[in-house]
């Protein structure tokens, strides 16, 4: 098998505007465009025995890119990336210049009264369902709390796509009306 070479040197002026331009457009700021390019530069170093030469080398780089991306959007929409961290500047308390972070809500920290009214909600929900015609509480189901495809409901019912979102939206509409009436 033939081996394939890559030349890291000519990189920046091939590849550098094209690879910003592509990343500026998905970002929306410069500096962090600007940074992604080079990560990938840096990910295009490191992993240069891997090239393959099964694509061009640009393809090779805007692969690399994409996962930078996609990881840039992973960490500033997990919890730890929603945390924030500040400095306190408060010269009146002992905890001055010392970091603090701000908690993100925990979904597992739940109360004694958070449990009840969750138990609440679920008995007004199938006291509703109950209500509906058995049709419209099947399609409900089905749809919203098993999250169905439309094509498998419409196949398990023999109905067609349009009679299934009639039905779901009477359905919803139904539910809404009774949950204004028995919960809120």
């Amino acid at each position: 098998m033939a081996e394939h070479t890559i030349n890291p040197n000519d990189w920046i002026k091939l590849y550098s505007d094209y690879l910003f331009n592509y990343t500026i457009t998905r970002v929306s700021d410069r500096e962090i465009a600007q940074d992604l390019v080079q990560e990938t530069f840096l990910a295009g170093l490191k992993s240069m025995a891997n090239f393959k030469g099964e694509a061009s080398e640009r393809t090779w780089l805007i692969a690399i890119l994409k996962r930078k991306i996609i990881d840039h959007y992973r960490k500033i929409n997990s919890n730890k990336g929603k945390a924030e961290v500040r400095m306190s500047y408060n010269s009146d308390t002992e905890t001055e210049g010392d970091w603090l972070e701000e908690r993100v809500a925990d979904p597992y920290d739940k109360t004694a009264e958070d449990t009840i009214e969750n138990t609440e909600l679920g008995v007004a929900i199938h006291d509703c369902l109950g209500k509906l015609p058995e049709k419209q509480a099947n399609v409900f189901k089905m749809k919203t709390l098993l999250n169905y495809e439309t094509e498998a409901i419409c196949n398990e019912l023999n109905i067609t796509a349009s009679n299934l979102w009639v039905i779901i939206h009477r359905a919803r509409t139904a539910m809404a009306n009774c949950m204004e009436e028995n919960w809120f």
